[in-house]
């Protein structure tokens, strides 16, 4: 049995290591989408985190209440919901997306805006507001102030980003309901795993997951690396 799994670890290694064409085109549209929806979402997102944070308005604990529950909604669930609005008899039957990569965006932008928001809302509420209304007294404009507030933040808007991208960037229910996992066009990461491994062609499916791995790796470093960072040190 052993000698099985290696023999399967190295067909992996090797379908990586020789740049095998149908692992890498999984990789780039893995890659593409979750780029896309999160630079799509990104500005959107922080601009709404920094309003729950600082505005007072009628509705600002339901809208907070929200972001919170939207953010453990099943991505199968958020799948499901995208794909009655790309469907031919949904509101947005006619812009024909569904089974495209930018239908696949659309599902993961829904994905990742939750957690954008509310990890940027509780780094904006955990900044002194003094800050924020100094620099408006002296003159400072809006764009100014909120450019200074970012940066006195960054490290944990940073985390937030990273956060988003982990997020979407493995999620499996609504990429296989909303882009049908289409070879070259719309098959990502997770969706192929998950068909590999029903076919039986394991070694794909560890390549693909040894893809998983190090990302997550990299991102869990970065994470750490970001939030090492946010502490306060000691004397």
């Amino acid at each position: 049995m052993s000698e099985g799994w290696l023999a399967l670890i190295q067909q992996a290694l090797s379908l990586l290591f020789s740049l095998d064409p149908d692992v890498w085109s999984i990789v780039s549209v893995s890659f593409a989408v979750s780029f896309a929806a999160l630079a799509i979402t990104l500005i959107p997102s922080m601009v709404l985190g920094f309003v729950l944070a600082f505005a007072r308005f009628p509705g600002r604990w339901f809208a907070t209440n929200l972001v919170q529950t939207t953010q453990s909604i099943p991505t199968v669930v958020i799948g499901l919901l995208v794909y009655l609005l790309l469907t031919r008899m949904g509101p947005l039957g006619d812009l024909k997306w569904l089974f495209t990569q930018k239908g696949m965006i659309l599902g993961q932008m829904m994905i990742c805006a939750p957690v954008l928001i509310a990890m940027s809302q509780a780094a904006f509420t955990s900044v002194d507001k003094r800050a924020w209304e100094t620099s408006r007294t002296l003159g400072a404009s809006w764009l100014r102030s909120v450019w200074l507030v970012c940066r006195e933040l960054k490290v944990p808007l940073l985390m937030a980003i990273v956060a988003a991208f982990s997020r979407i960037l493995t999620e499996v229910g609504c990429s296989m309901m909303v882009g049908g996992n289409i070879a070259g066009v719309t098959r990502n990461i997770p969706t192929a795993i998950a068909l590999e491994t029903s076919k039986g062609d394991f070694a794909q499916a560890i390549a693909l997951g040894l893809v998983l791995l190090i990302l997550a790796l990299v991102l869990n470093f970065t994470l750490g690396t970001l939030r090492g960072r946010a502490e306060p040190r000691s004397l």
